[in-house]
């Protein structure tokens, strides 16, 4: 038990030290090539002051995250079972698969949203790739994850907590399709007050990690692990006031990230609860967007994403950060208690 606290320990410190290292080089490397912000005409007042402020910052927890996950599971994938084997039930190769594909959906989707900061970066406004382009993309990134975990064999079937194992048969490359594509795009549009993304997910991959140590799936918490240290060490760059921003390169790697974790435990349903802040701040868009619509021009919120609302009631961007961060940490206990009483002892 001791050498698997060492080991994640060390996954979580290792991509801290990278993540907050690569900013200290990365941010004055931005700087030069002037990949500043443009901030939107129509977003909060205040963020004007933010204009020039590089983005693509989130290259430090991508840089992070991947090293240290690699070299996590090459040992693992070699020691794992010399290591673990005798105190834990291991399916090394299978949690390798999950990782490396996991691994794989959240680069693509981060070069997706590397290509849209740059476009963004060259014609000096703040639209990169059309919606329809974005959208395309994401769901070939989707699609290709699905593929590879269905040619690998890893079946149709989902664990949802107290009900066990589901076969969804075809109808779950479908759904799992729309899933992703969806928290993707929501947890993009979570990126829009200082420290907030970054400080969101870095609670829902500490809540994996406790997820995935319970289901003694200890490549997949070495994982989480890196992923929670290396958004902690992006926010020592990104906290408020922000000295960079994570961009599209960021938020849409970590949308695939997140989506990762939850399909590399084989419940994507964990996404609802422990996704809670990312889809409110999606439906708030979608509701924003309709009501404007029904209404031909009456407002449902101030603004949306529905930090945005926060932030034109008068609320901090550090008070919006703190609870938004609150709220996941309560559904990630959430979370937690439902997989330890009500999927614990499934098979994986």
């Amino acid at each position: 038990m001791i050498i698997y606290g060492v080991w994640t320990f060390c996954a979580a410190i290792l991509a801290f030290v990278i993540s907050a290292a690569v900013g200290k080089v990365l941010i004055p490397f931005l700087h030069k090539l002037h990949f500043g912000q443009t901030i939107l005409e129509d977003g909060p007042a205040w963020h004007k002051s933010k204009q020039g402020t590089p983005i693509m910052g989130g290259i430090m927890f991508i840089v992070a995250i991947t090293a240290v996950t690699l070299i996590s599971t090459v040992v693992y994938i070699f020691a794992g079972n010399a290591l673990f084997s005798r105190r834990f039930p291991l399916n090394v190769q299978r949690e390798a698969l999950y990782i490396f594909a996991g691994l794989g959906l959240a680069l693509v989707n981060g070069f997706i949203g590397f290509i849209d900061d740059y476009t963004k970066v060259v014609k000096k406004r703040n639209l990169g790739l059309t919606a329809l382009q974005k959208l395309v993309l994401q769901f070939l990134a989707a699609g290709a994850y699905l593929a590879a975990l269905g040619i690998a064999g890893c079946g149709t079937k989902t664990i949802i907590p107290f009900a066990g194992e589901v076969d969804l048969g075809f109808f779950y490359y479908i759904i799992s399709a729309v899933v992703i594509v969806g928290i993707v795009n929501a947890v993009n549009l979570t990126d829009g007050v200082d420290g907030l993304d970054g400080s969101i997910t870095f609670f829902v991959a500490v809540f994996f990690m406790l997820i995935s140590s319970s289901l003694y799936r200890l490549g997949i918490t070495a994982f989480s692990a890196a992923a929670a240290g290396a958004c902690l060490g992006f926010l020592v760059w990104n906290f408020h006031p922000a000295k960079v921003f994570m961009g599209d390169t960021g938020s849409l790697f970590l949308g695939g990230l997140v989506c990762a974790l939850a399909f590399s435990v084989r419940m994507p349903i964990l996404l609802l609860p422990m996704g809670i802040v990312y889809l409110c701040e999606m439906f708030s868009v979608i509701l924003q967007v309709g009501y404007f619509k029904l209404t031909h021009g009456k407002r449902l919120f101030k603004m949306s994403p529905i930090h945005h609302h926060f932030e034109m009631c008068g609320w901090s961007e550090v008070k919006i950060v703190a609870v938004f961060s609150a709220v996941t940490a309560l559904f990630g206990v959430i979370s937690f208690l439902l997989v330890s009483f009500g999927a614990r002892n499934i098979i994986y």
